[in-house]
């Protein structure tokens, strides 16, 4: 069996019962979007490296307690604590997230966009700055759906589950996030 085939509920258990590399392929298998969710919400590439570690220690200690009882559901539940100290970090900063990838990159160099010229350049750069100020004047429930939604590329099934609301809830923040950005859109372009 492969570790793309075994489930996160097996490698947990694994875990418990002292097979540690377990864990690491677990922790390898969701870094990235972990990770990419913590510093899309902090904007801090330095300071979502700490929270990831905090979120990882955090989630060791509760499997080791016993307090893990979601079957192959991990990835929400670890999200939901990540997205809980990220919270609990920027009430202590009062710090606005900004919407970048791990990476440093503003969101839509992911996405393959290729630049002709230097004016070019300079518009998309423009256009990403105002689309990520857009983002940062959300109301912050609709901002978090929409990160999680379109970045982290997680259900609203699982983003209800990490934001402690039901999906009628995230579907409709989602709706109104979307609402919010197209009437910025149309604003800015009359």
């Amino acid at each position: 069996m492969t570790t793309t085939t075994i489930t996160d509920g097996v490698l947990i258990t694994r875990y418990i019962h002292g097979d540690n590399p377990a864990f690491e392929i677990l922790l390898t298998r969701h870094k990235s979007r972990i990770l990419s969710s913590i510093y899309l919400l902090i904007g801090d590439r330095y300071l979502s490296e700490d929270i990831f570690q905090e979120t990882f220690i955090k989630i060791i200690h509760n499997i080791q307690e016993g307090k893990y009882n979601h079957e192959d559901k991990f990835l929400p539940w670890a999200l939901r604590i990540a997205r809980n100290m990220s919270i609990d970090s920027l009430r202590a900063k009062k710090r606005m997230p900004v919407v970048l990838d791990t990476e440093g990159r503003n969101v839509f160099d992911a996405m393959g966009i290729t630049v002709e010229s230097q004016e070019d350049c300079r518009i998309l750069q423009d256009e990403t700055e105002m689309l990520r100020q857009w983002i940062r004047e959300l109301p912050d429930d609709q901002r978090e759906v929409l990160i999680l939604r379109q970045y982290a590329e997680l259900s609203f099934k699982e983003i209800a589950v990490i934001t402690n609301t039901n999906i009628n809830t995230c579907i409709g923040r989602m709706h109104y996030a979307i609402l919010n950005m197209r009437k910025k859109m149309q604003k800015n372009t009359v």
